[in-house]
Formats: C-alpha cells, structure tokens, sequence
C-alpha cells in the first residue's frame, strides 16, 4: 500500500518520534508523533503490521497478540508512569490502517480534561519533547522486558 502512511513507516520510509517500544511479526508499538510539536507523554500507539483497515480484518493469531499488547502496554503505563487510568481507540478514518491509540490519564487530572482528547487541553498535561519521549519509551520497553521475558 504505497500511499498508506502506517505501511510506509514500517517499511523505513517515514521516520517518527521516540523509539521502538515493542516489534514482533504483527505488531509495532510507538509513541505518537506529533510532526515536532510536543506530544503528550505515554501517547502510545499500537499497529497491526500487516495493512488490514479495521479491527474485523485480524486475523486471530493478529487479534491475540494485539490484545496481549494492549494490555501489556496498559499495565506498563500504570505500573512505570503511574498513569491512573487508560483510554483507548481506534478510529480508522484518516489513516485507513488499524492502529490503536492508548492515552494515559494521570492522577490529578481535573474531570473536566478526562477523555482521551481532552487531556490534551489540560495546561498542566505532561507534554514532552523527543528527547523526552524517547526516555519514556525507553522505561516502557525496559517495563515490558523485565516483566514478559
């Protein structure tokens, strides 16, 4: 798929911010990037590595092993960010390749910033530069080595 933006970045044609926190055969699992801008830190995404544009196309071998990512990412990000909560989607609209974003929401977050787009309006959000989010996705990779190895 030449023109699908998550293809091209696990064929190395597209560099984003952070670091490979996880690969296998069928998954990927990166931080956001949000084009230079400063991210919101523990914006994880999650990528079927074979272009299938939604969930329904998995296959269940896929299925299985993303499941197992998202929650491995999710304890991770509770456990070593000590995140309070998780929000998680798929949306599918602009980037028709199934991926899945895992927003964390931190303690003291106000009610009126909970959602996984709101948090990002909070004016105290930990937003962070790359360098920043590759320490991050650094101490997630390290979390998930130690705990599944």
């Amino acid at each position: 798929m030449e023109a699908c933006f998550i293809c091209n970045k696990h064929a190395g044609k597209i560099q984003t911010a952070g670091l490979t926190i996880y690969e296998d055969e069928l998954v990927y699992i990166g931080h956001i990037d949000r084009n230079g801008e400063p991210n919101y830190l523990g914006h994880i995404m999650i990528d079927l590595k074979r272009h299938a544009p939604t969930l329904g196309d998995m296959s269940e071998e896929e299925a299985k092993a993303f499941g197992l990512m998202l929650a491995r990412v999710s304890k991770a990000l509770m456990d070593n960010e000590h995140a309070e909560h998780i929000y998680s989607y798929v949306l599918g609209d602009a980037v028709p390749h199934l991926h899945m974003h895992l927003v964390p929401r931190y303690p003291n977050t106000p009610k009126e910033y909970w959602g996984p787009n709101a948090v990002y309006d909070w004016p105290q959000a930990p937003m962070g530069t790359n360098s920043e989010v590759i320490d991050l996705c650094a101490r997630i990779k390290k979390y998930l080595d130690n705990a599944y190895d």
